[in-house]
């Protein structure tokens, strides 16, 4: 009987776990899983994939007006459900009320479940880069789900540069794009030397083993929390957390001390993936309205370099929110409080135009 009244409060223990993860307090629909095949998959390089998976969720009835979210670099759909994103956006009333709109969430080339390094080929994957990732979130919505027009295209950090990407490359296929803690310009500055220093450190470890390792090298996630702790947070919540060498002390404990199931090779391919991105010579080509959403302390996009205030004078239907920096913003990764900008994002998703193709 003790056995049983354990098992139980466990099961429940586990429900409620699942239920916040998901934020389904809002009421929208469950989130629904799907895998397809892109076959013989060609890559910028040349290289051909017999099998490309791509894995893909949905949120809505296919009837609704469809939506695409993007997710960051190491992320993927699940990273996009917690309650401070989707539960802001996709309830009832909420500017993507999944009762009116088809939201479509794609785990990336490289994450998620969709085709990797880890699952097999290890460095022998083909090097991908932000085009190929996109290109095939653009196959998965026409060939696999029959769609020929987006009422918008949303995607934060990578998935902001994705959302670039679609807007200058597939200018006509969406009314509405919003890239968000991104710049359209090619990678430079501190956020590539960081990129470029992790990846370097991850292939220094004689535990990397060409890529062929038997367990992850010892310095991963060292290497990668230094990374984080060097792009991401915001200043003043960082101090906030570690006021004095203690208190810092403290906050590092705790981050060395959690669950770590990353793989190298992926995050080598993942960080790398951005090497060659640059939407910028193509601003001109955007159509739809584009609201840019960043924040002043944002570490991997500095204000201070004033490319935003150049970049947007060419886009034609642009505008941008700048969420000011405070002890309750994380800098890079501020932008996943949804509260900070969602007026924003209703007013343009009421006001921007829909299209003839819609």
């Amino acid at each position: 009987m003790k056995s049983v009244q354990i098992l139980k409060r466990l099961s429940l223990g586990l429900v409620l776990i699942a239920n916040s993860f998901f934020a389904l307090a809002a009421d929208y629909p469950a989130p629904k899983e799907g895998l397809w095949v892109a076959r013989d998959f060609r890559f910028h390089t040349g290289d051909v994939l017999p099998e490309l998976n791509l894995h893909y969720t949905t949120i809505g009835d296919p009837s609704g007006e469809p939506v695409l979210i993007l997710h960051g670099t190491t992320g993927s759909a699940r990273s996009m459900l917690g309650a401070g994103f989707a539960g802001e956006l996709f309830g009832p009333g909420q500017p993507l009320d999944a009762s009116r709109y088809f939201i479509i969430l794609p785990d990336a080339i490289g994450t998620g479940k969709s085709s990797k390094p880890s699952d097999g080929l290890r460095m022998a994957f083909p090097q991908y880069n932000y085009d190929d990732m996109v290109d095939a979130q653009y196959r998965l919505v026409t060939e696999h789900l029959g769609i020929k027009h987006l009422r918008l295209v949303l995607g934060n950090s990578m998935g902001g540069m994705h959302t670039w990407l679609w807007a200058t490359k597939y200018a006509d296929m969406m009314d509405i794009a919003v890239p968000m803690a991104s710049f359209p310009t090619e990678m430079s500055g501190r956020n590539w030397m960081t990129r470029r220093l992790l990846i370097e450190s991850i292939k220094s470890d004689p535990e990397w083993m060409n890529g062929d390792y038997t367990k992850q090298p010892r310095s991963f996630q060292l290497v990668y929390l230094s990374f984080t702790v060097s792009t991401n947070g915001g200043d003043q919540a960082l101090f906030k957390a570690g006021p004095t060498r203690e208190k810092a002390d403290e906050y590092l404990k705790k981050r060395m001390a959690a669950a770590f199931n990353a793989d190298a090779n992926d995050y080598i391919y993942q960080w790398d993936s951005s090497r060659d991105y640059n939407a910028s010579p193509h601003l001109e080509n955007i159509q739809a309205s584009l609201l840019a959403v960043n924040s002043s302390d944002d570490e991997r996009n500095p204000r201070v370099l004033g490319i935003m205030e150049r970049e947007m004078k060419r886009v034609k239907n642009g505008s941008e929110w700048v969420i000011p920096g405070s002890d309750t913003t994380s800098g890079h990764g501020t932008v996943m409080q949804v509260k900070l900008w969602k007026d924003q994002l209703d007013q343009i998703m009421r006001s921007a135009p829909r299209s003839r193709s819609n």
